[in-house]
């Protein structure tokens, strides 16, 4: 195979010829080129001309010669009328085009015009100002020379020429000298940068640098700059912009970048202003507001002082006026000890039986609930539990409510939960009703009720007191209409009234996980209306209202004031107790919980960090001798978390003590049998069980999973458990003594005492201390009891024996042994 396969060399006759290649270090070299000739394409002998493009769709049939393979006469017609449609549209659209450039050619004729225009009134006005100026001047050379005469002859002077004639000899000669043919030829030839500095034209050439003429040149910016200024005062306007004074919004820290960005300066320029004052900061470095601000007031801006706090401005409450206001239901919370029949009166008011599903036969959760008594007034109730672990739920019960319900047995008389209950009602400020319940027992007595209501100053009306009683029973139904009749009296007296109008605000009385709904809130509505679709943020958390569910398990579309609904369509759980408020949009909720949660999340930083190394050694040193229960806690509810959480933070004393490691509501998830198991602790679940993955876990590793559904039971338990670390508590029984009246020495056993037991008996096992002049100088064990030569477990009173001490020789005659017994004995927690 040749190195041309089989190809023509390349020729230089007539289409081609040499060049010359260049390479590095100055090599060169010669090749050939040749031209390849152009393709021209011949149309075949019997081929027709083309036909217009006009005719493609009217004309006859095409000519079968032409026509593609495969293709029938009527896909040719359908293709020549596409074509001929395409073309058409292609003539339209240049048209339009046309068209379009014609009018913005008119358009920037007539700009261009009215440019040209203000220029020349421009001109004109400067020509005229000019002229007025050089007429002024003129005048005041004529009066300078006029003076000047007078003063030069004394004498009386011919007639004064007319003044245009005297003031031409005066005028400033011409001195612009005729410019020389040499000068013209020379500016012409060179080409120099514009009198008005402008920018150099052509090409830098080494003789024009070397001359001086090729320095630094202004740059476009710079002349655009300059084109700019000529323009606007061309037009009139001021040279130069007046400074535009803005308000900057100024936080508690702020990046120097930003602060810039704000006044719109230039940052280097804020750097050197800071620099001036001391501070080296670079742009993306923090400075405080108060070296912000004075920045700020040295660039001749407005400083408005933020704080993060501002973003929830947007919730801030504004008085309603008076003709917005309507009726509202009042609201009415039920209060009292354990087991006072709270419920059931609720229960014979609704004509319901929710004391039937409740786990111990008590309330351990707060309900609301919505009554349309038989006069038709519509009445909100709260029922709270009177357990002593839920002092929160009623606390709660008792700042969200217009009226107290407070329940007292007729047979049990006032408890400390009745006290308590007490107390929040008058730290509520809200008016009480006194319901004495079990009236139909035997053992009811009313008047003790009353009687020991005095010692908390409550007189009731049949003491000659405010307090309204009624004496009612759940049980048959007594006194219930007389108790509306008081609730309906009472909510007459306050004149209760809201603005259905406005944004939605209301208290979460109750929040709960749920496993199919997510996150469910119950909440009061205070004021204004809740409906579907609404943003709203809840303490740390917000969310839109997917659904409404009222009391009853209907879905409704809107709540107004004092209807308690469940909401759904939260992001979280939020806490029991938070307020819920609408906003406008999901960035103003979201700003609001992040900011929320930045100032939780400081919070917990700041109560658990220490502020010294002496605090922290002491903290450590302090916890060294405490025994710790670590458990975790999840509940159904979040009110009942929190009063457990309450109830075991209560159980302790100073040697040990209960540490929730965390609580929280919804089922046992793998995330807490992890945690579990890492800190070595239990799960206490209330009401709630572990999904079928979080127990598998749970038994590989061996985490303890208990379940509860009354709250009694949990705190025993744990209160049992935390018993079970305390140190037991050593007794000591002394059981006899012994007088030395011998000491022997022994080989390979060291000094034996011969003894006489004086009082009570001897142990081999029991501990002995070693008596010399009532003093205690040895605590230890026997290692060796013996009666004659024989080793015994004990030796009776009255008899001789022989004793030795475990590691202790110092033994004289005349020494007591004291001899006695330790017993440990567990301690319990109260």
């Amino acid at each position: 195979m040749s190195d041309t396969d089989g190809k023509k060399t390349l020729g230089i006759g007539g289409r081609g010829g040499q060049v010359k290649q260049s390479f590095s270090h100055g090599r060169t070299k010669n090749v050939v080129v040749e031209k390849k000739r152009k393709r021209v394409v011949v149309p075949k002998p019997g081929a027709a001309p083309a036909a217009p493009a006009g005719q493609g769709a009217s004309g006859a049939r095409p000519d079968p010669n032409r026509r593609p393979a495969g293709i029938s006469d009527a896909e040719m017609e359908r293709r020549l009328k596409a074509l001929a449609a395409a073309k058409a549209r292609e003539t339209a659209e240049a048209e339009a085009r046309a068209a379009e450039e014609a009018a913005r050619e008119e358009e920037r004729q007539r700009r261009r015009e009215e440019a040209e225009a203000r220029e020349r009134e421009e001109r004109e006005r400067e020509a005229a100002l000019r002229a007025k100026a050089e007429e002024d001047a003129r005048a005041k050379a004529e009066t300078e020379a006029r003076a000047a005469r007078k003063v030069d002859t004394p004498a009386p002077a011919e007639p004064a020429a007319p003044m245009s004639e005297r003031a031409r000899p005066t005028s400033a000669p011409d001195n612009r000298k005729a410019p020389r043919r040499g000068d013209d030829d020379r500016q012409s030839r060179a080409k120099p940068r514009d009198d008005a500095g402008g920018r150099r034209s052509g090409k830098l050439t080494l003789k024009d640098a070397l001359a001086g003429d090729g320095g630094r040149q202004r740059s476009l910016a710079a002349m655009k700059r300059k084109q700019e200024r000529a323009r606007q005062k061309a037009m009139g306007g001021s040279a130069s912009r007046e400074k535009v004074v803005r308000e900057v919004q100024l936080p508690e820290t702020i990046l120097v970048q930003e602060l810039a960005n704000r006044m719109a300066e230039r940052a280097a320029d804020v750097v050197k202003s800071l620099m001036k004052m001391g501070v080296m900061a670079t742009m993306n470095q923090t400075i405080d507001a108060d070296t912000a601000e004075l920045v700020i007031d040295e660039f001749g801006h407005k400083v408005v002082r933020v704080s993060d706090a501002d973003v929830e401005q947007v919730i801030e409450q504004v008085p309603d006026r008076e003709e917005d206001l309507q009726p509202r239901p009042p609201i009415i919370t039920i209060m009292g000890h354990v087991d006072h029949g709270k419920t059931s009166l609720l229960d014979a008011i609704r004509k319901t039986n929710v004391v039937s599903g409740e786990a111990g036969g008590i309330t351990q959760h707060i309900g609301a609930y919505q009554v349309t008594t038989e006069s038709g007034a519509v009445l909100s109730f709260l029922d709270t539990p009177g357990h002593a672990a839920f002092t929160s739920m009623r606390a709660r019960g008792a700042n969200v409510t217009d009226i107290v319900v407070l329940v007292v047995a007729a047979d049990d008389s006032v408890m400390p939960q009745t006290v308590e209950a007490i107390n929040h009602a008058r730290a509520a400020q809200v008016p009480m009703i006194v319901a004495i319940n079990k009236c139909d027992k035997p053992s009811a007595d009313a008047n003790k009720v009353r009687t020991e209501l005095l010692q908390h100053e409550v007189v009731v009306e049949a003491m000659s007191g405010e307090v309204q009683d009624v004496e009612v029973s759940a049980l048959t139904g007594k006194g219930l209409d007389t108790l509306l009749e008081a609730i309906a009296l009472q909510a007459e007296i306050l004149e209760l009234k809201a603005n259905p109008a406005r944004a939605a605000m209301g208290a979460v009385i109750e929040a709960q996980l749920d496993v199919g709904r997510g996150p469910v809130a119950t909440v009061l509505v205070q004021s204004g209306t809740l409906r579907r679709g609404d943003v709203f943020v809840v303490g740390e958390q917000w969310g839109k209202v997917r659904a409404l569910v009222n009391d009853q398990g209907e879905r409704v579309n809107e709540a107004g004031p004092s209807v308690p609904v469940e909401v759904l369509g939260l992001n979280g759980t939020p806490e029991a107790g938070d307020v819920l408020n609408v906003v406008e949009n999901e960035a103003q909720a979201r700003e609001i919980a992040e900011y929320r949660q930045q100032q939780a999340r400081d919070k917990r930083a700041a109560a658990g960090a220490a502020t010294t190394l002496e605090q922290l050694m002491a903290k450590a040193k302090a916890d060294q001798d405490v025994a710790e229960l670590p458990v975790l806690v999840k509940a159904d509810v979040q009110g009942s978390a929190e009063a457990i959480v309450q109830a075991l933070e209560k159980i302790g004393n100073e040697e040990v003590r209960v540490r929730v490691l965390h609580y929280g509501v919804g089922a046992i998830t793998d995330t807490d049998v992890g945690l579990a198991e890492a800190s070595g602790a239990p799960i206490i679940g209330f009401n709630v069980r572990a999904n079928a993955s979080a127990r598998n876990s749970a038994n590989q590793k061996g985490v303890e999973l208990r379940y509860y559904s009354i709250i009694y039971d949990l705190v025993d338990d744990i209160k049992a458990a935390a018993s079970g670390l305390l140190s037991a508590e050593v007794r000591e029984t002394f059981i006899g003594y012994a007088e030395i009246r011998e000491v022997f020495k022994v080989s390979n056993v060291g000094k034996v005492a011969g003894c006489l037991v004086t009082e009570g008996v001897a142990r081999r096992s029991a501990g002995v201390r070693l008596l010399r002049d009532n003093v205690v100088i040895h605590e230890g064990t026997l290692k060796t009891l013996k009666r004659f030569k024989d080793e015994v477990k004990e030796v009776i009173s009255g008899q001789e024996c022989g004793m030795a001490f475990e590691n202790y020789d110092d033994i004289r005659q005349g020494d007591v042994i004291e001899i006695f017994e330790r017993e440990e004995v567990e301690r319990a927690l109260d």
